[in-house]
C-alpha cells in the first residue's frame, strides 16, 4: 500500500471511529436523559380538582383520577392529557366533554398534579392498568363503552390502551409517531418511547385523528403518518392555522362537533375512511 492510500485509509478509519463514537455518545445521552427532558410535570397546576379520587399502584404509590358520571351516556371518554398539564389544568375541558353528553374519566401520570412517583413510559402504562381496574370494577364501565382520547403526550397511553383493550373508539389530537421522531423524523436510535406509529396498526376500533396544520411542537406530518397507518374505519380532521395548544380555539364549535359526530358514528357498522379539511 503506497503512502497516499495509507493516509486515505487512516483518515477514513479516523472518521468512522469518530462517527461511531458520536453515535454511541448520543445513544447513551438519550438513554440517560430522555425522561428528564420529556416530562414536564412542574409546569402544571400541581393540584387535583374537587371530586378527584386516589388509585393505588402496585409499587405502593398512588395517582389522582377524576370520574364524571353520566347515567344517560352511551360512552365514557377516557381522556389522557398532554405534557406540562394535569387534572387541575384540564378540568374545564373534562367538564366540557361531560356537557356534550359523555361520562368522563382521566388520571394524572405519576409525578403530575397530586400523583406520586416519577414519570416514565413504563410507570404511565402501569398507572393506566390500575386506572382501568378502577374504571371497570368501581365505576362499572366496560372497555367496550370507552372512547380513549389522547392529546399530544397522552396519545402514547391512549394508543397503548386501544391496542390492548376492546375499546369503542380512539381519538388522537396532535399525536406523534414516537418521542425521538419528533426531533429526528427518522428512527435513528435502537430504542424509542411511545411508538405510536408502530402500535396504531394493532388498534381495531374506529380512529379519529385531529391535527393542526401549523403545529409548532409536533409537526403536522406526524398526524398524517399516524392516520395513514391506522386501520379502517378511520377519520381525519386537519385544522388550518391551528398550532399545538390552540386547536380548540382556532376550530371553535367545529371541534366539539367533530368529537360528537365521531361518537355518534361508532354505533354505525358502515363507517368508512374519511379525510377532513
Amino acid at each position: 500500500m503506497d503512502r497516499n492510500r495509507r493516509v486515505r485509509w487512516g483518515v477514513t478509519r479516523w472518521l468512522l471511529t469518530l462517527v461511531v463514537a458520536g453515535y454511541l455518545a448520543l445513544t447513551a445521552y438519550a438513554w440517560l436523559s430522555v425522561d428528564d427532558m420529556l416530562y414536564l410535570p412542574n409546569y402544571g397546576s400541581r393540584r387535583a380538582p374537587r371530586g378527584a379520587e386516589k388509585i393505588s399502584l402496585p409499587d405502593g404509590s398512588s395517582i389522582s383520577a377524576l370520574f364524571l358520571p353520566n347515567p344517560s351516556a352511551r360512552f365514557t371518554i377516557w381522556y389522557f392529557h398532554a405534557n406540562a398539564e394535569d387534572l387541575g389544568d384540564i378540568a374545564p375541558r373534562l367538564h366540557a366533554l361531560h356537557d356534550l353528553g359523555f361520562a368522563v374519566f382521566a388520571y394524572d401520570y405519576p409525578g403530575y398534579g397530586e400523583s406520586e412517583g416519577r414519570p416514565s413510559e413504563a410507570r404511565i402504562y402501569a398507572a393506566s392498568a390500575a386506572a382501568l381496574v378502577t374504571l371497570t370494577r368501581e365505576h362499572h364501565v366496560a372497555p367496550e363503552r370507552v372512547i380513549a382520547f389522547g392529546r399530544s403526550l397522552g396519545g402514547g397511553p391512549a394508543v397503548e390502551l386501544a391496542a390492548n383493550q376492546p375499546v369503542a373508539g380512539l381519538v388522537l389530537q396532535s399525536p406523534f409517531m414516537s418521542v425521538y421522531r419528533v426531533m429526528t423524523h427518522w428512527r435513528l436510535l435502537p430504542f424509542d418511547q411511545f411508538e405510536n406509529l408502530r402500535k396504531i396498526g394493532r388498534v381495531r376500533c374506529p380512529v379519529l385523528v385531529m391535527h393542526g396544520r401549523s403545529d409548532e411542537v409536533i409537526p403536522f406530518s406526524h398526524g398524517e403518518a399516524i392516520f395513514a397507518a391506522a386501520r379502517t374505519p378511520k377519520r381525519s380532521w386537519w385544522v388550518d392555522g391551528a398550532g399545538h395548544n390552540d386547536l380548540e380555539q382556532v376550530a371553535g364549535d367545529r371541534y366539539w362537533h367533530e368529537i360528537s359526530a365521531f361518537a355518534a358514528g361508532l354505533a354505525s357498522t358502515g363507517q368508512t375512511t374519511t379525510e377532513g379539511q
